[in-house]
């Protein structure tokens, strides 16, 4: 069979190296569904994926790319047909299963969700794993309340990365009034207010020297995509009754907190998993993104191929790199 386009990471004499190169269906892992990817995109756990000791590929060779999206080529699973346009993100997807930056992918069944009616394959990789982790945290927040007041005070960490940035959009769409960016790029200040922002914090400014268990209580709701002692601080500031969706860890893992938070002023935090959502819930949010949440023509969206995406995924690390990246497969 013929010979397709991918990008591989292996590890050479304990180096781990990145390559594009001809690779064979037999390299593939196993799967029902065999899919013509025509876009994948890049998030923050890629760049982990080709870093030494970044915890996600343990396996070498590997095509890494947590998203997908494309046309059906074959399938086993008659839940499916062939020219079907399809996306997968998550599950074990770019991390022990071969991934999404390849001309072609190979998976189970029960990883494929429909193209939702009004998204195109590209729109769906605007959103990708990115996305869909803003639209989880702002379901959940809703579910405790947001979706009451649109006049709630809203804080976004990482507020210039792919989540926040498209979480930004997706408030300002769901008509909410105050939107605070909280990023440490002061040159994308001006991008942020385009997107949603109704006032950008930076994070210099933002942190004091120590955080106390309690501090002035300054927001109602906030969406953390970066952990650490950004959570920590967050938690502090909570008004009495509010809650923290929490979807990342980049500042570290780490909370320096007590239960004053939780039991003085009654403040939730709110864990997001974007890797394994049951399909039901999953297929729920999808459609959120193809209609009331449906921002894909965010402006912070740059277009590359495989050629281009170490470059990127070397950004991503660095923390230089605004918005979202998404790849031209086919």
């Amino acid at each position: 069979m013929e010979k397709f386009s991918g990008f591989r990471v292996k590890k050479i004499n304990e180096n781990v190296k990145t390559t594009v190169e001809k690779i064979e269906h037999t390299d593939l892992s196993e799967g029902d569904v065999l899919i013509k990817i025509a876009y994948s995109s890049v998030n923050y756990k890629d760049s982990l994926a080709i870093r030494q000791d970044g915890g996600v590929i343990r396996h070498y060779p590997m095509i890494p790319g947590i998203d997908l999206s494309g046309t059906i080529l074959t399938t086993k699973d008659d839940r499916f047909q062939e020219g079907q346009n399809v996306l997968v993100t998550g599950y074990c997807l770019g991390v022990t299963h071969t991934g999404g930056f390849a001309e072609i992918a190979r998976v189970p069944g029960d990883w494929v969700v429909p193209l939702p009616n009004g998204l195109s394959l590209k729109e769906a990789m605007v959103f990708g794993t990115a996305g869909f982790t803003a639209a989880l945290c702002i379901q959940a927040l809703e579910n405790q309340g947001l979706a009451t007041n649109k006049e709630s005070k809203i804080l976004i960490s990482g507020a210039s990365g792919g989540v926040g940035s498209l979480a930004l959009a997706m408030l300002k769409k769901r008509g909410y009034k105050n939107i605070i960016a909280l990023s440490r790029k002061k040159s994308a200040i001006p991008s942020l207010k385009n997107i949603g922002a109704t006032e950008v914090l930076l994070i210099d400014e933002f942190m004091p020297e120590k955080i106390k268990p309690l501090a002035k209580q300054t927001i109602d709701f906030a969406i953390d995509t970066v952990g650490g002692d950004i959570c920590s601080l967050l938690l502090s500031q909570l008004n009495y009754g509010g809650s923290i969706a929490i979807c990342g860890n980049a500042a570290g893992i780490k909370l320096n907190t007590t239960v004053l938070p939780f039991i003085l002023r009654n403040v939730t935090l709110l864990g997001i998993d974007s890797v394994n959502v049951p399909m039901h819930k999953r297929l729920a949010i999808w459609q959120r993104l193809a209609t009331d949440l449906n921002v894909s023509s965010h402006e912070l969206v740059n277009e590359i191929t495989l050629q281009e995406l170490t470059q990127t995924l070397d950004q991503l690390q660095a923390g230089t790199h605004i918005g979202r990246t998404i790849v031209k497969i086919s």
